[in-house]
């Protein structure tokens, strides 16, 4: 089964009411396989104290969803093995490493990336990457 690697951008859609979290919420039902890097938990809780500094959460419900990431369905690899790959693509795209990580695992995983991030898509859609990165809510 073909996996669809999701980024921070996605797997906070699935805690907190955004736009398209109803999309993000129908890849947890799914058929494919979901994987991300491992930094994709850091990158969610890093959102979340920002939630919480903002006062639009308590943190008491920050710890909550935290601890319920642990229950879902995605595969995390880890990171440092990507980072050759991620180092190349974020000097050839001038992305950050962090969003390199991603497209790095879509890459070995010959898939995409699923993503919130219309600045990354539109970033690496002039790249031979373009092909690694799809953008939530978009057929």
């Amino acid at each position: 089964m073909k996996a669809l690697v999701i980024d921070a951008s996605v797997a906070v859609k699935w805690f907190l009411p955004e736009k398209d979290s109803e999309q993000a919420a129908r890849l947890l039902s799914g058929t494919r396989r979901l994987v991300a890097p491992d930094l994709l938990w850091i990158e969610v809780a890093a959102v979340l104290w920002k939630v919480v500094r903002r006062s639009a959460i308590t943190p008491d419900e920050a710890h909550r969803i935290i601890a319920d990431a642990a229950a879902f369905p995605v595969e995390t690899i880890e990171s440092f093995s990507l980072l050759p790959e991620a180092m190349r693509i974020a000097m050839e795209t001038g992305r950050t490493v962090y969003d390199s990580l991603y497209v790095s695992l879509a890459a070995v995983e010959r898939s995409a990336v699923v993503t919130a991030d219309e600045r990354l898509v539109n970033a690496l859609s002039q790249t031979t990457w373009a092909r690694h990165v799809v953008l939530l809510g978009v057929d």
